[in-house]
Formats: structure tokens, C-alpha cells, sequence
């Protein structure tokens, strides 16, 4: 009786042995799978950190390269609206810029520095990040002439329509008769940026609105002689460029003077007299002879 039940009680034992290590296996498989599970997770999260720091270094880069070094060298310069200026000429202007950095460059005193020269009517300068400036500028047009001695020795200046005064850049005008010469004007010396007197100036407005006009008028007169009276005012003397008659007219210079002129001009060369000079002032006509 009793080795039967040590025989019963030892299996019995022995069962729920095995049934415990079963359940103690069986409760740890699914702790490990779920270990791994998180290991590859960090992995992933680790290799998604480093490609983003790759990422970051690479765009950090790039914007040093593209953007933050070139704003520290010298910046690009580009020049618009040049006719008779070149490149070199505003080159050698901004010479004192040359080793000035995008972020350094003083864009009021550069503007300065190019609106000094007599030849430049207006100068507008904008900066593009990173190394970027533009610089656009309007030249000057000239209406007429001058020809100024200076030390026994005369030189062309331009003048344009509001009578400022500047070096002469394009000869070719004067030479091809668009540029009349206008003489008796009392300038004795030149000065950057310098302007006719001021009652003269209507007389360069004038001769400003006829070079619009489609007919080249200029092309026949050479030269536009300033006559001043006593009683501060002047009248004018116009001087054809095919003809040697002088033709005296009053201040006013415009199309409709020009034409009486020119007419008055062909049927004196129809005539065929020796004309020396024609009065065209206080509504009648008179000449002189030789």
C-alpha cells in the first residue's frame, strides 16, 4: 500500500515538474523574440540618426561653400546702361573697393564715387546676397559742343540738355555734324560737374528739342555763335556748314527759324551773290555783300 502510493505521488510529481519547466520555456521565448525586436528598432533609429547628421553636415557644407564664403571674398560686379563708359573705366573707378567683401561694400560711397565724374547723369547700385552687385548707369547725352583753351591748348567739352558741362567721350557726334559747336559762351575753365550760366541754358533746351526732331538740322550748321547785347541779353549768329554767310537770328532757335533760314540760304544761292552775311532779325531780311 504505501509503495504504491510513493509510485502515484512520484509521478505525479515528476508531471508537474516537467509542466513547470515547460511553462518556465515557454514564458521566456517570447521575452527574447521581443528583445530583438527592440534591438533592430534601435539600429534602425541609430542608423536613420546618422544619416540625418550626414544629411545636416552635407547641407552645412553647402550653404558654407555657396553662400557664407563667397559673401566674405571680393564680390561680382556688373555694370549696365555703358555706352561710352567701358567696363575698365568703372573698374578703375571702384579700384578702392577691390578688396572690400560683399558685407563690407558701402554702396552709398561707391554711388558717390561714380556720380563725381561730370559724364554720369544718375547711378542706381543694388546688392545681391551672397556676392552679388549691380550697378546700372545713365550717361550723359550730349546736345552740342563747346571748345574750351586751356594753357594754349583747346579742348572739346559735350553739353548736355541741362547745360552741365563734361569731358567729350565720343568724338564720332562731332565729326558726323549731329553736335553743334556753340561759341561765345563765357566759360574760362572747367570744373567736374560744372553748368552753363543760367540764362543760356533755354538756348541748350532748344537745341535739345530740335536734335529730337526726325530732320538732322545740325547736320548743315557747324557752329551756333552766342552774341551778347548790352543790355544783357544776346541774340545769335548761325553759321551753315556748306555756305560761308553768317546768319544773324534772334534767341529764339527753333524749327520754324531753321527753315527760313535754309530758305532764305537757297535763294540767295540761286542768286548767286557774294553774300557775306544775312540779317534775319526783326522780321525782315537783309544781307550784306563782299
Amino acid at each position: 500500500m504505501s509503495d504504491l502510493s510513493l509510485l502515484v505521488s512520484g509521478n505525479y510529481d515528476y508531471g508537474e515538474e516537467k509542466n513547470s519547466l515547460e511553462e518556465f520555456f515557454s514564458d521566456d521565448q517570447p521575452e527574447a523574440s521581443q528583445t530583438d525586436d527592440d534591438i533592430a528598432d534601435k539600429k534602425i533609429r541609430a542608423v536613420k540618426i546618422i544619416f540625418g547628421i550626414l544629411c545636416f553636415l552635407l547641407l552645412g557644407e553647402l550653404v558654407v561653400y555657396k553662400y557664407i564664403l563667397p559673401s566674405f571674398a571680393v564680390p561680382k560686379v556688373s555694370v549696365t546702361g555703358l555706352q561710352n563708359y567701358t567696363a575698365e573705366d568703372f573698374a578703375e573707378k571702384l579700384m578702392p573697393f577691390s578688396n572690400t567683401n560683399w558685407f563690407n561694400f558701402d554702396v552709398e560711397q561707391a554711388a558717390a564715387v561714380i556720380s563725381n565724374d561730370a559724364g554720369i547723369e544718375s547711378v542706381t547700385i543694388r546688392k545681391k546676397f551672397p556676392d552679388k552687385i549691380y550697378i546700372n548707369v545713365e550717361e550723359r547725352a550730349p546736345v552740342a559742343m563747346i571748345l574750351l583753351m586751356d594753357k594754349g591748348l583747346s579742348s572739346a567739352l559735350d553739353i548736355d540738355k541741362n547745360g552741365v558741362l563734361f569731358p567729350q567721350k565720343n568724338p564720332e557726334l562731332s565729326e558726323a555734324g549731329f553736335l553743334p559747336i556753340v561759341s561765345g559762351l563765357p566759360i574760362e575753365y572747367m570744373a567736374q560737374g560744372m553748368r552753363i550760366p543760367a540764362k543760356y541754358r533755354p538756348l541748350i533746351e532748344q537745341i535739345s528739342k530740335i536734335k529730337q526732331l526726325p530732320q538732322q538740322y545740325f547736320a548743315s550748321i557747324s557752329e551756333i555763335c552766342v552774341l551778347p547785347k548790352d543790355s544783357g541779353s544776346y541774340e545769335l549768329a548761325l553759321i551753315p556748314s556748306q555756305s560761308k554767310v553768317k546768319v544773324l537770328t534772334d534767341r529764339a532757335l527753333n524749327e520754324d527759324a531753321l527753315k527760313y533760314m535754309m530758305v532764305v540760304l537757297d535763294i540767295l544761292n540761286q542768286l548767286g551773290s557774294e553774300v557775306s552775311e544775312v540779317d534775319l532779325r526783326y522780321g525782315s531780311v537783309s544781307y550784306k555783300t563782299r
